[in-house]
């Protein structure tokens, strides 16, 4: 891309900050520029935000059952998906997912725990009130 065809559309994805990106200048050197935006990248985040928004209600409402740990709930809020969560944690992504059965949950260490809280900026006695309440 040109210096002068970065995109400028302001948008919502930024939250009125600017975004650093590369294009060429006249010289064809790589030169830093600032976007405010661009239309397509906005309604892509969205709809991203929007998935994972509907993933956090579904994990909230079967955590309410008693049928999901909050992990779950946790992971999306905090914009994640498995293999994120396992690799800030430094867990196998099948103990991630064990994780999320309630029984295992209520069980776990103090040290896991902490690896978890960790991951989603908490402290661990937040992390072990979701233990034992439902939203």
């Amino acid at each position: 891309m040109k210096l002068d065809e970065v995109p400028q559309d302001p948008g919502s994805a930024y939250g009125g900050h600017s975004k650093l990106l590369y294009a060429v200048d006249e010289g064809g050197h790589y030169q830093g520029a600032q976007s405010v935006g661009w239309e397509p990248e906005s309604y892509a985040t969205q709809l991203a935000v929007a998935e994972l928004e509907a993933q956090e209600a579904e994990a909230l409402a079967l955590w309410q059952r008693g049928e999901l740990s909050p992990l779950k709930c946790l992971m999306y809020r905090y914009r994640m998906d498995e293999p994120a969560l396992a690799q800030i944690t430094g867990l196998w992504q099948w103990r991630v997912r064990r994780h999320f059965r309630p029984d295992i949950y209520r069980r776990l260490s103090t040290s896991v725990l902490a690896r978890y809280a960790e991951a989603f900026g908490l402290t661990i006695d937040e992390l072990r009130r979701y233990q034992r309440e439902l939203p």
